[in-house]
């Protein structure tokens, strides 16, 4: 992904205040959208510079976002101005990029005006400000000297007060319970990694007036953290409720932020639909496998062959290198650069709410290093949660992860819009149903262009097997997201429904129905790869003899991250065009 789940979740709750923009007089419909649409990006990454940072614009290093009631009001009438100014431009007298850069930013800033108006995040979630002191990116990253780098977290940990005095008085006095316990978490979880991970990180910096500057701060930034964590442990999670569901409507309002206009309704009965048809084939791959046993036997034993906890990291790396290698055998997919992907344990603060992701450096950033987070076991845990958390990466589930975080997915998606020539606009502005709908798709492709068939047919039905586990796991979000928000569905009956329906172990399907609960938009992954499957058939119907699978992927990577509908606007001809995106 283009950033972590700290960077989603913020994306969500915070903002800081900047001025109402003077509308512009309309002379040239291009230019002046052009100038507009420069002018927002200027003042956005004045908002969020966190976010910014990660883009690698290095001019908002350790500045934070403002997050006091007046400036999320101020925040919001901005949004209010553009969304104004938009609505008196026809984006169809528009050129084709300017066309493309007006959906996305309409879609941005609908999505933004929902985010704190509809959802509340600011008052809601106590996740995103146990997540604002976020300083990874300056010790995993060396895009400029480390005592500058250094001088960037003390000014980030300087705001550590304010940050938790704003979220005291920011948050409603009842809020949802997963929220609450997720936000303990991460707070703790930031506190361990700025005592532990972070001091390790710099403890070979030769400057003794800044580190002393340093360690004070840090000291007073863990303890601002590991307060927060108590005072949501003693004021808000006796109080806290299940008040996480969205509602059908809203639910809607959120999906049209993809430009999709299917009902939820509709969307649950196609991914029942999609649920048991891969159900059907999982039991057949299983037969494959083993005739004589039940199909989650089969795969149950298939998880055994796992790594140990201590294995895991390297056992990750192994094969990492074939399936790059795979994608340029098989001509699948154009790859743009030479440096790889480097795997390492999630940091400790994100483990809260993350399985494995990829960290990509922002598409403005020099270096093209990546990494490809796996969270590991953890000590306190008892042996049988280590187990079944160790289970869900056995060595063919592994490697389809491996598909979709690094090659071809998140890290092949991440190069092509590294040095894609579209606009800033179309490189900082990205698609969820894109991004992890592509990843998604990525996995059954690979494994439907024989990845795996070499070493034996015994071992392609054990990665086809993998592969149809995940993709389950998907459709379970799909229909846990929808039962949960617009039909009430609480954290145990989807817990529930992951174990029944895709085979998950109680941890890690519990932490799958937690994420359910601020994160409904994790539908878009099969959402996105149904809807791309869709657009490679009738993208197929269209090149005829002059299709070819490389071609079409670099035809979908080539055009930045936008909605799927409007990639197909953007691929398609006009006959495509008015195809049904599913």
């Amino acid at each position: 992904m283009k950033h972590l789940i700290f960077i989603f979740l913020t994306s969500l709750i915070f903002c800081t205040a900047i001025s109402k923009s003077n509308a512009l007089p309309l002379k040239d419909i291009d230019s002046d959208f052009e100038a507009m649409q420069e002018k927002f990006i200027s003042e956005y990454l004045d908002l969020n510079p966190q976010y910014a940072t990660s883009l690698g614009f290095h001019q908002y290093d350790g500045k934070i976002s403002d997050n006091s009631l007046a400036s999320i009001n101020e925040e919001i009438a901005w949004y209010e101005s553009y969304k104004q100014r938009l609505s008196e431009i026809d984006p169809s007298s528009l050129n084709k990029e300017n066309y493309i850069g007006y959906k996305i930013l309409w879609n941005e800033v609908n999505q933004s005006l929902f985010n704190l108006i509809e959802r509340k995040s600011y008052a809601n979630n106590p996740m995103g400000y146990a997540g604002t002191i976020d300083v990874n990116i300056y010790i995993s990253r060396d895009f400029a000297p480390i005592e500058d780098r250094v001088r960037s977290i003390i000014e980030i940990e300087k705001n550590a007060p304010k940050i938790f005095e704003q979220a005291r008085t920011n948050l409603n006095d009842v809020l949802p319970k997963p929220y609450v316990e997720l936000a303990i978490n991460i707070a703790r979880g930031n506190a361990d990694f700025l005592g532990k991970d972070l001091i390790e990180a710099l403890k070979d910096v030769n400057n003794e007036a800044l580190m002393n500057e340093f360690n004070t701060v840090n000291q007073n930034a863990i303890k601002e953290l590991n307060e927060y964590a108590g005072y949501l442990e003693k004021e808000k999670l006796p109080k806290a409720d299940d008040s996480y569901h969205l509602g059908r409507d809203k639910y809607a309002k959120m999906l049209e932020g993809e430009m999709i206009t299917l009902s939820p309704e509709k969307i649950l009965e196609i991914g029942m639909e999609e649920l048991k048809l891969e159900q059907r084939m999982f039991e057949e791959t299983a037969k494959k496998i083993d005739p004589t046993k039940k199909a989650i036997d089969v795969f149950n034993e298939l998880k055994k062959e796992h790594p140990t906890a201590e294995g895991l990291i390297p056992d990750t790396k192994k094969n990492l290198e074939a399936i790059r290698q795979f994608l340029i055998d098989k001509n699948i997919v154009t790859v743009p650069s030479d440096v790889r992907a480097i795997v390492k344990e999630t940091p400790q603060y994100a483990r809260a709410t993350s399985f494995a992701s990829m960290d990509t450096p922002g598409p403005f950033e020099k270096s093209t290093q990546a990494y490809y987070y796996v969270t590991p076991v953890e000590d306190s845990w008892s042996e049988k949660q280590k187990e079944e958390w160790l289970t869900a990466f056995n060595y063919y589930t592994t490697d389809v992860v491996s598909i979709h975080e690094a090659y071809p997915g998140h890290y092949i998606q991440f190069l092509h819009l590294n040095a894609s020539p579209v606009t800033k606009l179309q490189k900082i502005f990205g698609s969820y149903a894109f991004a992890e709908g592509w990843a998604h798709y990525t996995e059954k492709m690979m494994i439907d262009e024989g990845f795996g068939k070499d070493k034996s047919d015994m071992t392609a039905a054990k990665y086809k097997l993998a592969q149809l586990d995940e993709s389950l796991l998907r459709l379970c979000r799909l229909c846990v997201s929808v039962k949960m928000h617009c039909e009430g569905m609480n954290v145990d009956d989807a817990t529930k429904f992951f174990t029944d329906n895709c085979y998950y172990e109680e941890q890690p399907a519990h932490s799958e129905a937690m994420r359910g609960t601020y994160d409904p938009g994790y539908l878009y992954y099969t959402l996105g790869k149904l809807m791309l499957l869709k657009l490679r058939d009738d993208y197929k119907i269209q090149e005829g003899e002059n299709y070819s699978l490389k071609k079409f992927h670099d035809a979908v990577l080539e055009n930045g991250s936008p909605a799927v509908p409007l990639l197909r606007e953007i691929i398609l001809d006009n006959k495509g065009k008015k195809k049904e995106i599913l």
